[in-house]
Formats: C-alpha cells, sequence, structure tokens
C-alpha cells in the first residue's frame, strides 16, 4: 500500500516537473523568456520592502529605548558617507595613494608649495595617523567581503550581525523562502545546470569533427549562445542589457570582475573566445570541450609567467579576423562588485581596439562575489543558485584605442576609469593581489619620495 502511494505520488509530480523543466531549456535555447522571472523578482522586492519596514520599526523602538539610557552621554559622530551611500568609519583629510603619494583634498590645503618646510620629527605622525586608519578602515579589504547591504534580504548569509529575532511574521516569511530556496529552486536549478553542462560538452564534440568554415563558426555561436542561456537559467539570472550598438565583433573585450559566472552572463548576448590557465577537473573539461569547437588560448603554469608569450599569443588572435573577440578580465580577480580595482596592462600592449564592458550586480537578491580565499568554486556555485535571483546590468561602452604615445598603463587606467563611472563603482588605483601578496617596496618608496617634495631644498 505504502508503495503504491509512492510510485502514485513520484507519478504526479513526474510530468509536471519534467514539463516545466523542457520548457525552460527550450525558452532559454530560442532567448526567450514568459516574463516570470520578473514578476518573481518584483514580488520580491515587495517582500524585501516589507521586511525593511518591520525591521526600522524595530530599530527606531530599540532607539528610543538607548536614548533614555544615554541622555547624559556626548556621542561624537566621526564617519562620513562615500559616493555609494555607504557610510564610512573614518572621515578622512590626507590619504596616501598608491601612485600618487598623499592625497592632500582642496578644501583642506590649497596647494602642496603652501606647505613646504623644513623637516620636524613630529611629521612622521601623518604617516603614522594614516597607518592607524587604514589599519581600522582601508579602502582595499572591505573590497575583498560580500557587500553590505542597507536592509536585510532574508538570506542569513548576506546578515553581517547574524539573525536576530524581530517578528513573528519576519520569521515565518526567513523559514518560508529557506525551505523554498533549498528544496524548490535549488534541485530545480541543479538539474538544469548539468543538463546545460552536458550538452555543451556534447555539442561541442560534434562541431570539433567539422571542418573549418564559415558554417563551423555559425553553429559554434548558435550553440555557445543556447548552451550559456540555459546555464544562465540555472542561476534565475535576468540581465539587462544596455547599448547593445557597441557589442565586439572582433578585438578585445574588457570587463570588471566578480565572479566566475561573469562569463555566463556575458556569453548570454554575444559569443567569446576565453583565455586563461589550463585547469583540471570540471573546468579542465569544460576548456577542453569549448576548445575543440573554436580557438580559445589556454596557457600552462609554466608559461602564465612569461608575459611575452601570453601577450603575443593575444596580439596573433585578434589579428585574425574570423576569430572571435576575447574576453578578458584585467583585475585578474574578483572584486565584490564596489569598486573597479588595478587593470593588468598585458592586454593593452597589442595595441587593438579595446571594448570595455561594465557589469553591475544587485546585491538585493543574492551575492555574485566569489572570495576563493575562503570558498570553494563548488561552494560558491552552491550559494549562487540558493540565492533569490541573479540580477544585474550590463553596459557595452563605445569601442576605446590607444592614442598616440600613451603608454599602455595609462591606457588601462583610462578604460578602467570609464567602466567605473558607467557602472556606479569606485574607481582604485590598487591591485587587486594584495588579496594575496603583500604590498611591494616601490610603493612604500612611493611615499617617501613624495613626502621629501615636500621639503624645502636650500
Amino acid at each position: 500500500m505504502e508503495e503504491q502511494l509512492l510510485i502514485t505520488l513520484i507519478s504526479l509530480f513526474f510530468f509536471p516537473v519534467v514539463s516545466v523543466l523542457l520548457l525552460v531549456i527550450i525558452l532559454a535555447s530560442l532567448g526567450k523568456s514568459l516574463g516570470i522571472r520578473k514578476r518573481y523578482v518584483q514580488f520580491l522586492l515587495r517582500v524585501f520592502e516589507f521586511g525593511r519596514v518591520k525591521i526600522a520599526h524595530y530599530k527606531s523602538t530599540q532607539a528610543e529605548e538607548e536614548e533614555e539610557k544615554l541622555d547624559d552621554e556626548v556621542i561624537v559622530d566621526n564617519s562620513s558617507v562615500n559616493e555609494n551611500g555607504q557610510t564610512n568609519l573614518i572621515k578622512r583629510d590626507i590619504t596616501l595613494s598608491a601612485t600618487q603619494g598623499f592625497i592632500i583634498p582642496d578644501s583642506y590645503i590649497p596647494s602642496v608649495d603652501e606647505i613646504k618646510k623644513e623637516f620636524h620629527l613630529a611629521d612622521t605622525m601623518y604617516f603614522a595617523k594614516c597607518g592607524m586608519e587604514a589599519i581600522i578602515e582601508d579602502e582595499v579589504t572591505k573590497r575583498f567581503s560580500a557587500e553590505e547591504l542597507n536592509s536585510w534580504n532574508l538570506l542569513s548569509r548576506s546578515n553581517i550581525s547574524g539573525y536576530h529575532f524581530i517578528s513573528f511574521r519576519l520569521t515565518f516569511l526567513w523559514c518560508v523562502g529557506f525551505l523554498v530556496r533549498y528544496f524548490v529552486l535549488f534541485p530545480f536549478r541543479l538539474i538544469i545546470a548539468v543538463l546545460g553542462v552536458g550538452w555543451l560538452i556534447i555539442c561541442t564534440a560534434f562541431i570539433g569533427y567539422l571542418p573549418e568554415g564559415r558554417s563551423k563558426r555559425a553553429l559554434n555561436e548558435y550553440v555557445m549562445l543556447m548552451c550559456f542561456r540555459i546555464l544562465a537559467r540555472a542561476c534565475s539570472a535576468i540581465i539587462t542589457f544596455h547599448d547593445e550598438g557597441n557589442r565586439s565583433r572582433n578585438g578585445i573585450c574588457v570587463a570588471n570582475h566578480t565572479s566566475p559566472i561573469d562569463v555566463i552572463i556575458m556569453s548570454v548576448d554575444n559569443c567569446y573566445a576565453m583565455i586563461g590557465q589550463s585547469q583540471g577537473g570540471l573546468l579542465g573539461i569544460l576548456q577542453r570541450a569549448m576548445a575543440r569547437a573554436t580557438a580559445h588560448i589556454w596557457f600552462e603554469r609554466s608559461e602564465a609567467k612569461d608575459r611575452n608569450l601570453v601577450v603575443n599569443r593575444l596580439r596573433e588572435h585578434v589579428q585574425d579576423k574570423d576569430k572571435l573577440p576575447i574576453l578578458i578580465f584585467p583585475e585578474g580577480t574578483c572584486i565584490n562588485n564596489t569598486s573597479v580595482m588595478m587593470f593588468k596592462k598585458g592586454s593593452f600592449e597589442v595595441g587593438t581596439t579595446i571594448y570595455p564592458v561594465a557589469i553591475k550586480y544587485d546585491p538585493r537578491f543574492g551575492d555574485a562575489f566569489w572570495n576563493s580565499s575562503k570558498q570553494g568554486m563548488v561552494a560558491h556555485l552552491i550559494s549562487i543558485m540558493t540565492s533569490w535571483a541573479l540580477v544585474c546590468d550590463v553596459w557595452y561602452l563605445p569601442p576605446m584605442s590607444r592614442k598616440e604615445n600613451e603608454l599602455a598603463v595609462d591606457f588601462a587606467n583610462r578604460v578602467k576609469s570609464e567602466i567605473a563611472s558607467k557602472g556606479g563603482l569606485v574607481d582604485l588605483e590598487w591591485d587587486g593581489q594584495l588579496k594575496r601578496v603583500r604590498a611591494k617596496a616601490s610603493w612604500r618608496e612611493k611615499q617617501q619620495e613624495n613626502y621629501s617634495k615636500l621639503l624645502k631644498v636650500e
């Protein structure tokens, strides 16, 4: 009797689930949508607003109780608000830059010439002050942790203070959301991801046997768009593309980097060649599968240290107009989507047209940032597939070329500034590799050099 009941339940759920899966895959293959995901996101926004109101009421009540206890105390607020509307712990008057040394606001001191003077031992206090401020809160370290949210999005892992009981209704919503994300959305998304990866491997294996020519390139482009659109549905990705007329057809496309998912996001709308180090495991299987269908640049670990070799292979690729545009993330590491850090100059030395792209994720629906030092690839993918959704905007910027006598470093910084400005990100000059290595001695020497310019020379 129990076995019959179990078989009946499975049969009842099997056909609807399979039908929904087939519908999602077919629509993704055709690049179509029924608009259900957008309605789902709009519903989530209403739920988040309800939670925000509840939390705001709870905090105001707590603040009133604390005010009664702190009537006789004086509270000094030295915090400041940055360009993204987030509160900084410290309001800085003089800061240290990686390349410029002292940065003195115009409102603080009109010019460096006005403060030129003889050396005094107390001058070291400026460096000590900047160092202590950096220990408390610096511009670099906080770029390698999850972006802070103004209100709770019912994902416990994104709530820095941990879970606090506020009301029964909010707790009930969180529990229902947990069950939906882990026992409904996650299995459904996982099946789509497995089918997408399997279909990618099968299709590229077939394309690999075709002779080189226009037909093979056209078929590869169609298959890549189809497979990556299926994989994007595995994350419930809702992507809004802007200025598609600037989309690259050859050359080099550069973008800011938040997660390996960036590749899927970009490949939903255009077909790209990839560049990177040869990997093992599942990622290695995907690399070899994609390489069978079209030309990608995969290099061994020993070759990665030879910058000239990599640049030459990159130059050979972009000079062939029949090859796909190559997608590069010049930061070389993942940043938490609040800023853009230093671009490596290699891809800007090739001497070809650069197509900049700005990617900005909406953190309210899930944290897209991959902190590779704390989280493995599989754990990161599970984190994304158990989030509410992956909502992002992608801006195609006008193509940019290197000016006459312009250094590759200056060209890279110019492209980086355009990407940061368009995506509403903070433009930082620091190297993203600082999360793995210590600061270079040349940067410390730069501070000494700039300080020496403040001293009077008799």
